[in-house]
């Protein structure tokens, strides 16, 4: 076996982690999102229950010959014939059929955990980093370059697949799967629970000073970025993600509108007010940014970022700036998400994606990612393995009165043009 390719940035992080306990103890304000709540409710409780009978799938080898060979895997075929890359029911639990293309996220993934998928199946993974959804999804489209594996937010997934971008999964392949949390089980976005396994959950709210909260009288709020009185309390700079759904719904969040209503009511001229907004912001951020936000606020350069949860907290650790820096969700509410891995309906090895996607949903590989990611995990049985300083932490499992707030952006069908108009037009 070579060594990995690795393109994209990347930090090794130790995995001593101490003093978390100041990170969030906001209450109400802060707080990552609840895990589908339109579909699934308080089911979170059930979770641990599930890890006792599934924690042993790390050796899916020894349960999944049987399975592989058995009549499920001769009535997958005709479903995945009807997929655009073909049939993915020969493959058994653990096959590989080449080289593995990893197209994810960037900082979102312990290159120890592809290290050991690399040693455990001896290929090779050639792995890169997006900065958007909509970067992974004009690759795919394009096919300008082939990857088995990517990683779709939740309204990505529905785009992808309702486009016929997405190679319908083989479960008898992903035996690991059955660890995911009932929760997880026929999303809004996958119905049928066909395209897509949970990889990571987390919300998108605000990071800051402590300083700037104390100036904003204890209580986060998307005003600090839109509201030109109360931005103008802000000593230095402020960022927003580059990311079209995520400007546009933060802007809906402030001006009262339900995310979710205003899209799937197909409200334009809702969206065109939170572009207008937008606009009207612009002179007053520093830069837009998806990558560095959280280096960004604990460097200096910004005292307030829009941005993702465990981005935050990734760098908040890395600095040990935890007694000077906060991540918050606005009391207006904010953005759920639960990100998932899927396979292109053009790749090339999909034997090695189902091996991957078993590999990471496996209890202990499950909890070694959210414990380098800060992430939500939705592996039920990854429980018992996750820092009891993460499961303990509201900002990383938030308080209901927190998920309340929160709502997963829907797909957008023919609104997703305007939206990315809104958010090219702010930042022009």
């Amino acid at each position: 076996m070579s060594s990995m390719t690795r393109t994209g940035t990347a930090r090794r992080r130790d995995r001593g982690r101490t003093g978390r306990a100041r990170l969030i103890l906001l209450g109400g304000i802060v707080g990552i999102g609840s895990l589908l709540a339109a579909a699934c409710g308080d089911d979170e409780a059930d979770e641990p229950a599930a890890a006792p009978e599934t924690t042993q799938a790390p050796a899916p080898a020894e349960e999944a010959a049987p399975a592989e060979e058995a009549a499920p895997a001769e009535e997958a075929a005709p479903a995945e014939e009807a997929a655009p890359a073909g049939p993915a029911g020969h493959c058994a639990a653990g096959e590989t059929d080449g080289d593995l293309t990893f197209y994810n996220w960037a900082e979102y993934i312990d290159e120890e955990l592809l290290a050991a998928f690399e040693a455990e199946t001896g290929i090779n993974v050639e792995y890169s980093t997006y900065e958007s959804n909509e970067e992974m999804l004009t690759k795919v489209e394009s096919g300008a370059a082939i990857y088995d594996l990517v990683v779709p937010s939740d309204y990505m997934v529905d785009t992808m697949r309702r486009d016929d971008l997405l190679l319908e999964l083989n479960f008898d392949a992903i035996p690991n799967a059955a660890n995911i949390g009932p929760e997880f089980a026929n999303p809004p976005f996958d119905p049928e629970h066909k395209y897509s396994v949970a990889y990571q959950w987390g919300t998108t709210g605000i990071g800051m000073s402590y300083e700037v909260l104390e100036l904003l009288g204890g209580e986060s709020t998307w005003a600090v970025i839109f509201d030109p009185a109360t931005a103008a309390l802000v000593p230095g700079s402020i960022s927003m993600l580059d990311d079209a759904p995520e400007t546009v719904s933060a802007a809906l969040k402030y001006l009262g509108y339900s995310i979710e209503d205003v899209i799937n009511n197909r409200n334009e001229d809702a969206v065109r007010e939170a572009g207008e907004l937008l606009r009207a912001t612009n002179d007053r951020l520093l830069k837009y940014d998806s990558v560095t936000f959280g280096d960004d606020l604990v460097n200096g350069e910004v005292d307030v970022a829009h941005g993702w949860s465990g981005g935050f907290f990734l760098s908040f650790f890395e600095a040990d700036a935890y007694e000077d820096y906060v991540y918050t969700i606005p009391a207006e509410g904010g953005v759920r998400w639960v990100d998932n891995m899927a396979i292109p309906h053009n790749a090339d090895n999909i034997c090695s994606a189902h091996a991957m996607i078993n590999f990471l949903t496996d209890a202990e590989n499950g909890a070694t990612l959210t414990n380098w990611t800060y992430y939500g995990s939705p592996n039920a049985a990854s429980t018992p393995y996750i820092l009891d300083e993460i499961l303990e932490d509201p900002g990383i499992y938030p308080p209901p009165e927190v998920d309340a707030r929160l709502e997963l952006i829907p797909h957008a069908g023919d609104m997703a043009l305007l939206i990315q108009d809104m958010h090219s037009q702010a930042k022009s």
